[in-house]
């Protein structure tokens, strides 16, 4: 016998041509297939099976455009009106030589070329192939009328078959149905009798060589990468399906192989889609660029927010296309965002503000939010940005409108953590789950556009999704769920997809964790939970080039002088002891040290009065032991402290230290004003050395050691205030 060659697509039609003789199969030629499929809208999901059935040349003609759909979802039996649809078009098919490919777009993608599926179609040597499933459904009680098959799945599923035009049309002139009725109960009722069945020739894709229903076989279900291409291979089979088919509640699954089938990424190629469909924004006056509403959410008290209103502010967008919306839920914060407004609210196109007086909870504001974008018509995007956002790349939203897709989130993680704004995979009830590429994703080892089904914290959506699919009043309340989860199940509800971007380097998120709120400058205390905002606010800019540009200088023998805080951290430590205010009077007897006698005393406040000594010794271990190394080699220390104070001097104070030795291995010395501007004299003078740092620089250090041969003293400020933070370091 001859052998033949198939291929077909959704519903696929196909030229048939005769072929020679013992070949009981026709043989098709493939510039003559159609793929024809049903979509009353156009979906992100009809959008990317249109995408996959692109790539492999398939050409496709849709039916039910504009059409009102009436056939259900898939959590109930429906789907009549499918089988309505291709009935009648069916019907205006004259020529019998064509083969049809009847399949779901909404939630398929093609996996392989026409050429591959129809020879499959042709292998199974029967007129009519169904899709097949692990699952009995709608009816289970039909079971036992299913005939048994030698191996593989034994129940039909009715979201992909292919066919013979003659055999189809069979079959389906017996629709009398409604349109939500269930075409899958339609279609077994037709399987299930044998009369019928072997009339019309049909016979099931058992091994799922044709098409992969995830339902039910989600575990049977793995990426295989092959030379610049993926495909879905069934694991219990040894089959490479041509369509794969997310029926049932398996859309997030097949979410997640479409990011990869069938050449959206590869190991070889990274991401083949990310330049697809883009929105540039490079030729576009100031004038010209998408109207942006920003919503700004402070629902909990959160280091940094300065920080974040000061990266607000250079965000590179034009800030006539900028409205804002600001919720703050904390009375902590009423200070820094009174600020912001104040000195530059006027900058933006249009400012609305809702404070803790309200009483408004967070979800009503989101809400709220949104509908300020909604009503106005000129308002193209909401950008979503919680206030624990670290948005480091001034060009996030430039970049994520010109990926011109309908959620968009840029992937943030906190600093050292797979903690991230975004989730690969859902649990059964609907929370966190890991997906298999999670950690890549965070990692930065697969870079792209990825199709998430939770997003959080920072992105930004099209407000035509306010006016269309996400027109609802309220899209964040839920009994059982926060408020970023009820409305990604919305989003997911209405086929909408979300993505996630790690294509650039966009920041980080904060931890909220242990944010203190008694202190005047809280974000002092944020050197363990975090350690890299609390660097970039805190250490000078010049601290990591101390080594390599040799910053170090040596004023005095084995004194060492180096840039350690920047003028924040100087002011802030100043103000902070200010509004503590519990300076000490200077005198010998001393209840706060052991023993209670200093021997050479001055005004200051200890670092655990004001409960900071924790994070001083952090401070010590992180930025000033390693410094110790280098300049002292062969001394390791763990920054072990009994002393760490700040000290004023005043003229009518105290203005001088009269000559003494520190009860320390080293000492640390930081200057945390400026001589001119705010004192006059003042320094350090090594009296063995008779060398002296009459000037000391804010914000820079002095290392010397304490004991013995630095015998040294406080010079006289004879006018203003002079502070600095003092460290008897391992004593």
């Amino acid at each position: 016998m001859q052998l033949c060659q198939v291929l077909f697509p959704v519903f696929l039609i196909g030229t048939l041509l005769p072929l020679g003789v013992d070949c009981d199969e026709q043989q098709l030629r493939e510039d003559k297939i159609v793929v024809v499929t049903i979509a009353t809208k156009e979906t992100d999901g009809f959008k990317r099976f249109m995408r996959s059935a692109k790539h492999f040349n398939y050409t496709v003609k849709v039916l039910g455009r504009g059409q009102k759909w009436k056939g259900g979802d898939y959590l109930s039996p429906g789907g009549g009106q499918k089988v309505r649809i291709l009935k009648a078009a069916l019907e205006e098919m004259k020529d019998e030589d064509k083969i049809i490919l009847f399949i779901d777009s909404y939630d398929v993608i093609f996996a392989s070329s026409p050429k591959e599926l129809l020879k499959k179609f042709i292998q199974a040597k029967h007129k009519v192939v169904f899709s097949s499933e692990t699952l009995i459904w709608p009816d289970r009680h039909l079971e036992d009328k299913y005939p048994h098959v030698p191996e593989g799945n034994r129940f039909l599923g009715s979201g992909g078959f292919i066919g013979y035009l003659p055999n189809i049309k069979q079959m389906v002139a017996e629709w009398t149905g409604e349109d939500n009725d269930s075409d899958q109960l339609f279609f077994t009722k037709i399987y299930i009798n044998p009369e019928k069945r072997n009339s019309i020739n049909i016979t099931l894709d058992s091994k799922c060589r044709l098409f992969q229903n995830l339902h039910g076989a989600l575990d049977e279900v793995v990426l295989k990468f092959e030379d610049r291409h993926v495909r879905g291979r069934n694991l219990l089979y040894d089959t490479l399906p041509v369509i794969i088919h997310g029926n049932g509640p398996t859309k997030l699954q097949l979410n997640y192989l479409g990011n990869y089938i069938p050449n959206a990424w590869t190991f070889e190629t990274g991401c083949r889609v990310c330049q697809e469909d883009l929105r540039p924004l490079r030729n576009l006056k100031e004038s010209e660029y998408p109207l942006v509403v920003i919503g700004v959410f402070i629902q909990q008290p959160t280091p940094f927010v300065t920080v974040f209103f000061e990266r607000l502010l250079k965000l590179q967008y034009p800030k006539n296309r900028l409205k804002l919306f600001i919720f703050n839920k904390e009375p902590h914060h009423e200070r820094e965002v009174s600020s912001f407004l104040q000195d530059h609210g006027s900058l933006y196109l249009d400012v609305k503000f809702i404070g803790p007086e309200e009483e408004m909870d967070g979800a009503t504001a989101r809400n709220v939010g949104f509908d300020m974008c909604r009503k106005q018509k000129d308002c193209d995007y909401f950008f979503n940005l919680d206030i624990e956002v670290v948005l480091k790349n001034e060009n996030t939203l430039k970049i994520l409108i010109e990926q011109n897709l309908p959620i968009l989130a840029p992937l943030l993680t906190r600093s050292g953590r797979l903690w991230s704004n975004f989730w690969g995979a859902l649990s059964a009830d609907g929370y966190y789950a890991r997906s298999e590429d999670y950690v890549d994703l965070v990692q930065g080892r697969r870079v792209g556009i990825w199709n998430v089904p939770y997003v959080t914290s920072v992105y930004l959506m099209k407000a035509s999704l306010l006016r269309s699919e996400l027109s609802a009043d309220d899209l964040f309340h839920s009994q059982s769920m926060d408020a970023d989860m009820a409305f990604c199940q919305h989003v997911r509800n209405k086929g909408v997809f979300m993505y996630v971007s790690n294509m650039d380097t966009f920041g980080r998120i904060l931890s909220t964790e242990n944010c203190q709120t008694s202190h005047l400058h809280n974000d002092l205390w944020q050197i363990f939970e975090n350690p890299e905002d609390w660097q970039e606010r805190y250490i000078h800019e010049n601290y990591t080039h101390i080594m390599k540009d040799k910053l170090v200088e040596t004023p005095c023998p084995d004194v060492y002088w180096f840039p350690i805080f920047s003028n924040i951290a100087c002011n802030h430590l100043v103000e902070e002891m200010e509004h503590f205010g519990k300076w000490s009077g200077g005198s010998n007897m001393d209840t706060r040290i052991q023993g209670g006698y200093e021997n050479v005393p001055t005004i200051d406040i200890h670092m655990y009065q004001v409960s900071f000594d924790k994070e001083w010794h952090q401070f010590l271990l992180e930025y000033i032991a390693p410094i110790t190394e280098k300049m002292y080699p062969g001394y390791y220390t763990k920054a072990h402290f009994d002393l760490a104070f700040v000290v004023r001097y005043k003229p009518d104070e105290q203005p001088f230290l009269r000559p003494h030795h520190d009860a320390s291995t080293f000492t640390i010395n930081i200057a945390l004003n400026q001589r001119g501007p705010d004192y006059q004299g003042g320094g350090c003078r090594f009296l063995r050395y008779d060398c002296a740092v009459e000037a000391p620089r804010k914000g820079w250090a002095l290392m010397h050691p304490g004991r013995l041969t630095h015998y040294h003293e406080g010079l006289p400020t004879t006018a203003g205030v002079r502070y600095i933070a003092v460290s008897f370091v391992d004593p």
